[in-house]
């Protein structure tokens, strides 16, 4: 027995059967009718695929509520609208990249005919090229704005639409708000002005490739130590992704000549055909690489996602085998690293800064603390980072900045996170440790008995459907009526409230204000608990996805190398404490 559509759902469904949509498309929604595939078909048109704050993402496939060329249009209807009420008389410009993933090149061409057609200069990246890439064109070419098609790390049924301004960062408030209400306003098919005037669109490639790499060269603190360790033995895989069209080139022109790509992944392909899924935040994706890296002994093993804003690292631990670092450590480590290096290089003048998200770990604030430099801390989102960077621009030097997802970012000519460069200072600081007579791991280690052993871990729950929203909600609301007296034996003496912008200091019952609209910080829904020893426990429901993210954070000192695995087991048991404790499971 078949079950009849909502009301609502059916209204999409008719709407799209009967207005000027393409004859494949209205055929592909028949045959889900005939099919008798409710369910398929209710997914498809229950809802319009909802334009966030970042853009879009989606499965593919017809439909409403899914990615295809009539949402994308849509998209980019409302995006051309903004951008011509927001530069009235202007002559503007946008640029636009994409990924590796299925549709991303069509998508890519439609957006482009459908900016040419409302009036604005396109200059559109003539194949696949990583999202960091897009900023920096941006930027280079002048343009108002910018969008990159990709879904990060995604499984391969996705896709997705990111939205960037003329700053080559992430749309932020008030310009994403405004974005939101223009795509709100295309409720047709007919709205949307899909005949492009090609004389407006420019097919751009090695004019941005070529000063690209010359800036992330720039960002070599010792290229010194890089030619004495030219042969530092890397490899690297780009997961099927836009990655293999720069980091290879980049560990090149900085002078690494000893790199190993992992071939069975070195073609770019959307269906991502040696993983389940493409992201280097799990080992499975990097297997491959780590098979190549222990036959031929290498040093350093690096992966980068499809869209090649986020990178994966691995090296020998002190027990010879490798281990991959989390996304905590090494955006330590790259500070470490850069803080060392200005300072030794006399730049360190009080005007400088490094930027993380509040979930990010506190090591980083401890080891700029430690060098006078400050240290800005934002919401989750590198948009928000990038926000930091353009406010300071011109006041204060950012030096790099980082968060807990394998994002990082070194020098301020990129304004989101950038795999690319990122690559290109951990091989340098794998070649600086190694000149050493050391390994990254080392140097991890020495970080840690400076500053202290900072150990994170974070708790992923996913709440299907509505019920599973309400019992998110549900919750959130519970922490906040009944908030931890003390976790892991430690009082807690501070409780940071983002949704009501409020910090409580628990020992006095004192309530101070977090200062709406400051660089990086608005209204959002995240508690942090912080206790007397150090623990740090943040709880935040997932904007784009059905799920609550628990980030938790213990410290202890680490004495000596020799008490690193001990120290570690610590670390370890007291996180699982938290967890068992506030129930995180």
């Amino acid at each position: 027995m078949t079950t009849a559509l909502d009301s609502s759902t059916q209204q999409r469904v008719d709407k799209w059967l009967s207005g000027n949509y393409d004859a494949a498309t209205k055929e592909s929604i028949q045959h889900l009718i005939d099919s008798g595939n409710t369910t398929e078909l209710t997914d498809s048109f229950y809802r319009d695929l909802e334009f966030g704050t970042g853009g879009l993402r989606g499965v593919l496939g017809v439909g409403s509520n899914r990615m295809n060329r009539y949402t994308v249009g849509a998209a980019t209807q409302g995006l051309s609208n903004y951008i011509n009420a927001a530069f009235p008389g202007e002559d503007v410009s946008v640029a636009i990249a994409h990924d590796s993933r299925r549709m991303s090149p069509e998508f890519a061409q439609l957006a482009a005919d459908i900016f040419s057609a409302n009036g604005i200069k396109v200059y559109l990246f003539s194949s696949l090229r990583p999202t960091p890439e897009l900023s920096f064109a941006i930027r280079q070419l002048g343009c108002q704005s910018g969008l990159v098609i990709t879904a990060s790390h995604n499984p391969p049924e996705y896709n997705g639409y990111k939205v960037y301004w003329s700053d080559g960062g992430q749309v932020v408030s008030p310009h994403d708000k405004g974005i939101i209400a223009e795509v709100n306003k295309v409720t047709s098919v007919d709205d949307i002005k899909f005949m492009g005037i090609p004389e407006r669109i420019t097919m751009i490639d090695e004019i941005i490739d070529a000063p690209y790499v010359e800036r992330v060269k720039s960002n070599a603190v010792n290229p010194d130590v890089i030619k004495r360790q030219a042969n530092l033995n890397i490899v690297y895989t780009p997961i099927h992704g836009t990655g293999i069209t720069l980091v290879p080139r980049v560990l090149d022109a900085l002078g690494f000549n000893n790199v190993h790509i992992v071939e069975q992944q070195a073609t770019p392909d959307g269906n991502f055909p040696t993983v389940k899924s493409p992201n280097p935040e799990e080992r499975a994706a990097m297997q491959l690489a780590l098979d190549l890296a222990l036959s031929i002994n290498a040093d350093l093993v690096m992966a980068t996602d499809p869209d090649a804003d986020r990178v994966g690292a691995g090296a020998r631990n002190h027990h010879g085998e490798f281990e991959l670092l989390n996304g905590n450590q090494m955006a330590s480590l790259i500070i470490y690293y850069l803080l060392n290096a200005w300072k030794d290089a006399g730049k360190l003048t009080g005007k400088e800064f490094v930027a993380k998200t509040i979930v990010t770990t506190d090591l980083i604030d401890q080891m700029c603390k430690n060098y006078g430099v400050t240290c800005y801390n934002t919401l989750t989102g590198f948009k928000y980072i990038a926000e930091v960077i353009r406010e300071l621009e011109g006041k204060e030097k950012f030096i790099g900045g980082g968060e807990e997802s394998y994002g990082y970012l070194i020098g301020d000519f990129v304004r989101d996170k950038d795999a690319i460069a990122s690559c290109a200072i951990i091989a340098e600081l794998t070649a600086y440790a190694k000149d050493q007579g050391k390994s990254l791991f080392d140097m991890l280690m020495a970080m840690y008995m400076e500053n202290g052993f900072y150990y994170e871990a974070l708790v992923s729950l996913t709440k299907k459907g509505k019920s599973g929203a309400e019992e998110i909600q549900k919750m959130m609301a519970d922490f906040r009526a009944n908030p931890p007296q003390a976790i892991a034996g430690s009082p807690v003496v501070r409780v940071d409230d983002y949704k009501a912008l409020t910090r409580l200091d628990a020992q006095t019952g004192t309530t101070t204000a977090i200062e709406a609209g400051k660089m990086g910080i608005e209204s959002s829904n995240v508690l942090q608990f912080f206790t007397e020893d150090g623990t740090k426990v943040s709880a935040r429901p997932s904007g784009t996805e059905p799920k609550i993210k628990f980030y938790v954070s213990v410290r202890e000192p680490l004495a000596s190398k020799e008490a690193f695995d001990e120290t570690y087991a610590q670390l370890k048991a007291k996180v699982q404490r938290v967890i068992d404790e506030l129930q995180l499971n």
